[in-house]
């Protein structure tokens, strides 16, 4: 019996050579502040365990219906982290406060992705690392890694404009293996923003990764761990 839940309970197209890729995204509807579109990462994520069942898969936008009813029905098993209130808690409203304690980030990391090594076939990250600082984001990389096994996916989003004070913050539902919907939740200060060559140093240790460069200005990348 395959079971979604959260361990704490909480619930122009083209290819440069480098696996670089950048494609338009077509959007498909738009209501209610919700925009659903087309998302390359999203079928690349889902192309590479198209066929297979009985895998483990991480959330760390939260528990919502669709994606819990989406993941299960594919015949996953589902675990999902609210990760953006986990460091609300942490380290204040905003999470603001020292990202850089070696206590605070000990904390967060028991809190948020405190699972046994390799527990998970895939992670869909979503956008949640723009709002960590270097060191935390550094510990939740490796953590991430550490969590998934070798050779499995995670997806994450990126905004592009890397001089943006602040960004669109979004809720990502999943529509099908190849469209998103995305609910615009007010917009969040980033600790950081990332280039194609800063996404490649900090997933360095993965085997590849790739971009997807959308027509709202997200990098949607796809890394193989």
């Amino acid at each position: 019996m395959w079971f979604s839940g959260s361990r704490n309970g909480k619930g122009g197209s083209g290819d440069d050579g480098s696996g670089r890729i950048a494609v338009p995204s077509r959007t498909i509807s738009a209501q209610n502040g919700a925009v659903t579109r087309s998302s390359r990462g999203l079928e690349e994520f889902f192309g590479h365990i198209h066929g297979l069942s009985g895998l483990t898969l991480l959330d760390l936008g939260g528990a919502t219906q669709q994606n819990v009813s989406f993941i299960t029905d594919l015949g996953h098993r589902l675990y999902s982290e609210n990760f953006l209130q986990i460091l609300k808690e942490t380290s204040g409203a905003e999470g603001m406060a020292d990202q850089s304690n070696p206590g605070l980030i000990d904390y967060f990391l028991r809190q948020a992705l405190d699972y046994p090594e390799g527990h998970f076939d895939g992670v869909l990250i979503w956008d949640v690392l723009e709002y960590l600082a270097p060191a935390l984001l550094t510990a939740v990389v490796e953590r991430l890694h550490k969590v998934v096994r070798p050779g499995s996916y995670m997806l994450a989003f990126f905004h592009a404009d890397d001089k943006l004070e602040a960004v669109p913050h979004y809720a990502f539902r999943i529509q099908d293996v190849k469209n998103l919907q995305l609910l615009q939740q007010g917009t969040r200060r980033p600790m950081q923003l990332f280039n194609n060559r800063s996404l490649e140093r900090l997933f360095t240790r993965s085997d590849s990764v790739k971009f997807f460069l959308t027509k709202d200005r997200l990098r949607e990348v796809v890394v193989r761990a």
